[in-house]
C-alpha cells in the first residue's frame, strides 16, 4: 500500500516547492545585495596578512594604493636601532581593525598583482590611515590618492618617517637579487 493519496501527492510536489522557494529567496538576496556583489564588495572579519594585506571571507586583498614594509624588513629608529618595520605594521593594521567588519570594494591596480581594495573599518579608509600614520607609502605608479596623507606623516616623523627605511618595493626587489645570485641550493 502505498499510504494516503494527500501524503502522496505532498512528497512528489515538495522538491518542486522547495526549489521555487530557493529561487525566490536567491533573487530577493540578489536585488538586496546585487549592487555591491556586481562592484565587488566584499564584507565581514578581516585578518591580518601583512600591513598591507587582508583576507576576508577566504579572500586575499591588498590594500588600494598603499604599499607597507614587508613582515621581514627590518628600519632603522632615529637613533640607529634596528627594528621590524614590517612586523609592527603589521600589528598596528591589527590593533585598529580590532574584531570589527572590514568592507572592501574592489579596486583595479594591485601593486602586487592580486586582488586591490579600498577597505574601510568603521568608515575609515584603512590605506589612508596607514600612510597617515606612517605605517606605508603611498603607491604613486598605482593611485596618487594618499599623497597628501604620506607628507603629513613625513613632516611630523610618524611611522617609518622617523627614522631610516628602504622602501618596500626596493628591499623586496633587493631580496630577489640576493636570491637569484645565491643560485639553486645555495640556502643548504
Amino acid at each position: 500500500m502505498v499510504g494516503d493519496p494527500e501524503q502522496f501527492q505532498n512528497h512528489l510536489c515538495r522538491p518542486f516547492v522547495d526549489s521555487f522557494l530557493m529561487t525566490r529567496s536567491m533573487l530577493a538576496l540578489l536585488l538586496l545585495c546585487g549592487p555591491a556583489a556586481a562592484a565587488g564588495t566584499i564584507s565581514g572579519p578581516a585578518t591580518v596578512i601583512d600591513g598591507d594585506t587582508i583576507e576576508v571571507h577566504g579572500t586575499r586583498i591588498n590594500l588600494y594604493g598603499i604599499d607597507a614594509p614587508e613582515t621581514a624588513q627590518s628600519c632603522q629608529t632615529v637613533t640607529g636601532q634596528e627594528y621590524r618595520c614590517g612586523r609592527q605594521a603589521a600589528q598596528a593594521l591589527s590593533a585598529h581593525i580590532g574584531s570589527g567588519i572590514v568592507t572592501c570594494e574592489r579596486r583595479e591596480g594591485s601593486a602586487a598583482g592580486g586582488i586591490a581594495g579600498l577597505c574601510l573599518a568603521q568608515g575609515e579608509d584603512l590605506s589612508a590611515w596607514m600612510v597617515a600614520k606612517g605605517y606605508a607609502l603611498a603607491s604613486r605608479h598605482v593611485a596618487a590618492a594618499y599623497t597628501r596623507q604620506e607628507g603629513q606623516a613625513w613632516a611630523t616623523r610618524r611611522g617609518l618617517w622617523a627614522g631610516t627605511f628602504e622602501k618596500p618595493a626596493d628591499w623586496r626587489q633587493d631580496r630577489r637579487r640576493m636570491e637569484a645570485s645565491a643560485g639553486p641550493g645555495a640556502a643548504e
